[in-house]
Formats: C-alpha cells, sequence, structure tokens
C-alpha cells in the first residue's frame, strides 16, 4: 500500500514531504504549469487575431457615402444679367482738397542786374513753421496736409523707328587654319591633274623659259576657288596658263577653323618644265 501512495505522489509532494505546505511555496509550485499552459493559449490566439484583424477589418462594409466633385472654371462663368430698367449708380462726390498754406520763398537764381526783380524780404522762421514753401504766398488751413495730385495720364506718342538693313558683312579670310583645304583626292591627284590640263606656251617653249609660277587664291566655304592672283610669274603666257588651269578645278574640300568651314588663302607653285 505504500508502495502505491509512493508511487502516485508527484514530485512537488516528495520536496514538501514532512514540510509546510501552508507556507505557500507548495501551492505556487502546485499551480505553475496550469497557469503556464493557460497564458501559452491566450497569447496563441492574441497574436493569430493581431494577425487576422486587417482581414476582418476589410470586411467591414464602408458606410461613408464618396463626394462627387466637378472641376469648374471660373473665368466661363457667365456674368449675372443686368437689369435694363435699374438706373446706374451716381458718380461719387468730388473730393474737396483743402488749401494749404503757402508762403512764397523761391531759391536763388543768378541773373543779369537789369533783370532782377524787386527784392522781397525772405519768411521769417515763425511763417515757415505755419506754411509750406512754395512759388506763391496764398492763404488757407494751417493744419492741411499738403496733397500730391498725381498727372493725368497721357497717352504715348508713337514713334516711327526706320529699320536700317545692315550692310552684308564678308566673311574672314584665314591665312592659318586647323584643317587646310585640300584638293580631291590630295596632293597626288593634283599633280595629276596639273600634269594633264597644261599646255605648254608656244612664246614659253620657242624662248626655252621654265621654271615656277606661284599663285594666290581664296578657297571659299563651299570649296570652290576665286580671287587667282600671281604672286611671281614667269611671262610668255606661262602666268595666264597656269591661271587658266586653277580656274577649272574641281571644288576642293574647304578648310575648317573651329569644326565650320571657312574662307582659307591658298599659295600654289605651278611648274613649267621643258622635256
Amino acid at each position: 500500500m505504500a508502495e502505491i501512495k509512493a508511487s502516485a505522489a508527484t514530485l512537488d509532494d516528495i520536496i514538501f514531504e514532512n514540510r509546510n505546505k501552508a507556507y505557500g511555496a507548495y501551492d505556487l509550485r502546485k499551480v505553475y504549469r496550469p497557469t503556464l499552459t493557460k497564458s501559452m493559449f491566450i497569447g496563441i490566439g492574441l497574436f493569430v487575431l493581431a494577425m487576422l484583424s486587417p482581414a476582418l477589418i476589410s470586411l467591414i462594409p464602408n458606410e461613408e457615402q464618396e463626394l462627387n466633385m466637378t472641376e469648374m472654371d471660373l473665368m466661363k462663368i457667365p456674368p449675372p444679367p443686368i437689369d435694363p430698367n435699374e438706373p446706374p449708380p451716381p458718380p461719387p462726390p468730388p473730393i474737396e482738397i483743402p488749401k494749404v498754406a503757402t508762403i512764397k520763398f523761391l531759391p536763388p537764381e543768378v541773373k543779369k542786374d537789369e533783370e532782377v526783380p524787386e527784392e522781397s524780404p525772405p519768411p521769417v522762421v515763425e511763417e515757415l513753421e505755419k506754411a509750406a514753401v512754395a512759388d506763391k504766398t496764398q492763404e488757407g488751413d494751417e493744419n492741411a496736409q499738403e496733397a500730391i495730385i498725381a498727372p493725368e495720364e497721357t497717352a504715348p506718342v508713337k514713334e516711327e523707328v526706320k529699320v536700317v538693313e545692315a550692310a552684308p558683312v564678308e566673311e574672314q579670310v584665314f591665312q592659318v587654319v586647323e584643317q587646310n583645304p585640300e584638293f580631291p583626292g590630295g596632293l597626288s591627284a593634283l599633280g595629276q591633274y596639273l600634269s594633264k590640263n597644261i599646255k605648254y606656251p608656244a612664246a614659253a617653249s620657242r624662248a626655252n623659259v621654265s621654271g615656277r609660277v606661284f599663285l594666290t587664291f581664296v578657297v571659299n566655304t563651299d570649296g570652290s576657288i576665286q580671287d587667282i592672283a600671281v604672286l611671281k610669274g614667269l611671262g610668255f603666257g606661262c602666268d595666264e596658263e597656269a591661271i587658266r588651269v586653277v580656274k577649272g578645278m574641281p571644288k576642293w574640300k574647304p578648310g575648317k577653323q573651329s569644326g565650320r568651314n571657312v574662307r582659307v588663302k591658298y599659295n600654289l607653285p605651278i611648274s613649267f618644265v621643258l622635256e
């Protein structure tokens, strides 16, 4: 029988055997496990409720009425109707500006003796304290304040504006540029063009004249050639033949400065050699 009681006894019974169980510690240990279980289930329930609260709130129907707002342009609202029988409002009464007491006191001015009028003594300080300084003397209210009247508005005089056309400015001719003008195909193509098109003048051939003709010309922004001139010639028709050949050249590749086409002066020597 004692063995059965011993097997049914709990750990708390064994610990508090032959001790004062009414002290309180025994009761706390007895209710600890059920209290812990109860609090665990309560916490789990609160956590699940907190997680499901947004979904529950969304299920509640919203009874608030939606307000429909219409955009209106105040400038398009028609003005109120005007009653033709209603008389117009009377004009406001004119504002009476009180006269300010003034005393004549002109600034000194340099004039010739014959133009000087009779001298009048300047006003004393007591008079200046009671009246304002002006170009004439008049009686008025000493306590009135001087009113500043704005000048009448006048329509501005329209002046005729003459448009002067500016003379066209000739483009600058550069001597040195970032990218020089170039004959189509380069210097080798230029040499082939000159050897193919130059015809040796008969007068120079009879006089046994050979050498170089130095020409200068301007390569325009479109590649055309103008202002051809002879810097140093040979004569005997060589200068004229050199100019003729240069005039018949195709358009060059224009020179460039700062990324744009510009006019460039170019010097070209043309050789005349007897075979």
